[in-house]
């Protein structure tokens, strides 16, 4: 059995942008510290649901990849701490999407997630993808109630 699951989004109509919660701002990566944006993931995914490599294993083969584009890092912040980002490759897929700890259950998730599909969308993208593990089922519920579907391996 796989460990994940891929879900896709098709972009084939409007995607509507759920409000940032209060004290929220969406920050460009450039104004960002990248080691602040390491420990939020480690934070995030520190009770499962993804891993994060050491920082220097994770920051250089991410910016340096063929697939990495800064203006699909959308990242989150609350009063210049980072509080939530999705990272998205240009293939049209989510790598990572996060929120911190303090900030979950406010509706910030859904804000990100649709912002990453707006992002596509306005590309031109027919849809957007991204895995999930097999275990988390409550992500995959989020990820449904935003339109995901399951891809059937091929």
């Amino acid at each position: 059995m796989a460990d994940h699951i891929r879900l896709r989004r098709p972009l084939d109509g409007p995607v509507s942008l759920p409000a940032l919660p209060a004290g929220i701002a969406i920050t460009p990566l450039w104004q960002t510290k990248p080691a602040e944006l390491h420990a939020l993931l480690r934070a995030a995914y520190a009770g499962g649901g993804g891993a994060v490599p050491d920082f220097d294993q994770w920051w250089w083969p991410l910016v340096e990849d063929q697939e990495f584009d800064p203006a699909l890092v959308i990242i989150a912040t609350a009063q210049g701490q980072p509080a939530g980002l999705v990272q998205c490759w240009t293939s049209n897929f989510i790598k990572d999407i996060v929120v911190a700890p303090a900030w979950r259950d406010r509706g910030l998730g859904a804000h990100l997630l649709n912002t990453a599909f707006a992002q596509f969308r306005h590309r031109g993208a027919p849809h957007v993808d991204l895995k999930v593990e097999t275990s988390n089922t409550a992500a995959q519920r989020f990820y449904q109630r935003h339109g995901m579907v399951p891809v059937e391996p091929h």
